[in-house]
């Protein structure tokens, strides 16, 4: 999104805060985010996520790049220690109805608003939206198969399992946040594989959709839980970025950006 740790806080006191428009934001804290950035990381405590590292398709090198950016941070002054959430490793499968079901009824059948809210609703975007009626084959694979299995899950099953995962997720909050009481932030691999290939057109859906999906398992679960987190090139391998993510308190963003700023400017991530 930015070039840099700085233009990242900087985007973000821009965009931060109530809009009077929005009724999904309550209890908002913002902060003064360009303002905290050169504060060291000395003290600070750092817990490597080990269940992180525990998914089949993650890459040896992406795994190496980011323990090495875990000892960088120890370098600078962090207390880096590792740390177990077993949830995690079913975050990605409490989060799947929401993701099927929420993206079926708000994104498509709600022509990207849904109901309820006392939302701004761009009623001319409302429309155009909802011309994609009309022109269903040219949505992404991946698009297609979230459509037809939310709309047959809604139809079978109403939504109850929507509900279930909503009510779960409250527990797998709770997880992250026992350890991030104890710690201030957790460290990751932001994907578990580097840039691939784009698939051919013969490789068929299968395969559109399973390299649609592959390298989210680290980065999806806080998308339900709302964690604060960040993204940060930390290497190249085989030419290729490595990211590590760091992972926050509810509205502790300035503790993301003192680590992520110290990170980057204690080398150049392409030689790292």
């Amino acid at each position: 999104m930015t070039k840099t740790v700085h233009d990242n806080a900087l985007l973000l006191e821009a965009i931060a805060g109530a809009d009077g428009y929005d009724p999904r934001q309550f209890n908002v804290k913002t902060h003064a985010y360009t303002k905290v950035r050169e504060d060291g990381v000395a003290g600070m405590k750092i817990g490597v996520l080990k269940e992180s590292f525990m998914f089949a398709n993650l890459e040896p090198d992406v795994a190496d790049c980011t323990r090495e950016a875990a000892m960088r941070l120890e370098s600078l002054g962090a207390v880096v220690e590792e740390v177990s959430i077993p949830m995690h490793l079913v975050a990605n499968a409490i989060g799947t109805p929401i993701g099927v079901e929420g993206i079926t009824q708000t994104m498509m059948w709600g022509n990207g608003y849904g109901h309820g809210r006392g939302d701004l609703y761009v009623t001319s975007l409302m429309d155009h939206h909802r011309g994609w009626r009309h022109r269903s084959n040219e949505l992404a694979d991946a698009v297609k198969i979230f459509l037809l299995l939310g709309t047959y899950i809604t139809r079978q099953h109403g939504t109850r399992y929507y509900g279930k995962a909503t009510n779960i997720t409250r527990r797998l909050t709770a997880a992250y946040d026992a350890v991030l009481a104890d710690f201030d932030l957790l460290l990751m691999p932001t994907s578990t594989v580097k840039a691939t290939l784009l698939p051919e057109r013969e490789d068929g859906i299968e395969a559109n959709f399973a390299r649609a999906m592959e390298m989210s398992a680290n980065t999806a679960p806080f998308n339900i839980t709302h964690h604060p987190a960040i993204s940060l090139p930390c290497g190249l391998r085989d030419g290729l970025p490595v990211g590590v993510q760091l992972v926050g308190r509810h509205f502790d963003e300035p503790m993301i950006y003192r680590a992520a700023y110290a990170f980057e400017q204690s080398g150049d991530w392409r030689e790292m």
